[in-house]
């Protein structure tokens, strides 16, 4: 089956490097050079990689095929897969970005949101959630913070530390909003804005 490993983004420099949004946990086995990929669109593959480096955060790779930036551009947005038959086996303790989005977030069984992405970060990957009032919250995509996934019943099970929603929200949020202190002490009592919606 095929498994979606990284997302193409924007081209760096002019040798034909782009960047990438990572979508697996283990970058440094995907992307070695003469790793050759599926590409969706078809018509903009396979790619084969030629290099892989990071620059601070940000994965950056080079294709046999793409020789400048031009061409890099064309393959903006282009997603990238893998051949694998081992999922079963190697990958049941890791989530993919398209396993999880559109997931119910749940604290307990109270919804707060649903997950719109994943971000893969060098040390610790973190799930997008959107709220119902359309805010955005960075979750630490770790089990002591994200105990459960069920994508069978459709849910995350969120054990957030007291305060990390609402610190979160108001950082991703209005950056005027200062009552971060108090949302520590009374986190439950804060828990539900959009009911006042």
């Amino acid at each position: 089956m095929q498994l979606q490993v990284a997302r193409i983004g924007k081209p760096h420099g002019i040798r034909g490097e782009v960047t990438v949004q990572v979508l697996t946990d283990a970058p440094e086995d995907r992307f070695v050079p003469g790793t050759e990929f599926v590409v969706e669109p078809a018509s903009a593959g396979p790619l084969t990689v030629r290099s892989a480096r990071w620059n601070k955060d940000i994965l950056l790779l080079g294709f046999e095929e793409v020789a400048d930036r031009n061409r890099a551009e064309t393959l903006r947005g282009a997603k990238l897969f893998i051949e694998t038959e081992e999922l079963g086996e190697d990958d049941d303790e890791g989530w993919y970005e398209h396993e999880l989005v559109g997931l119910e977030a749940r604290v307990g069984s109270r919804a707060v949101g649903k997950v719109t992405a994943l971000n893969t970060m060098p040390v610790q990957d973190l799930l997008v959630i959107e709220t119902p009032d359309g805010k955005e919250i960075l979750i630490p995509f770790v089990e002591q913070i994200v105990p459960e996934v069920n994508t069978e019943e459709g849910y995350v099970l969120l054990t957030p530390p007291a305060g990390l929603l609402e610190i979160n929200e108001d950082g991703a949020g209005d950056p005027e909003t200062s009552g971060s202190d108090s949302d520590e002490d009374s986190a439950g009592d804060n828990a539900e804005p959009e009911a006042n919606a």
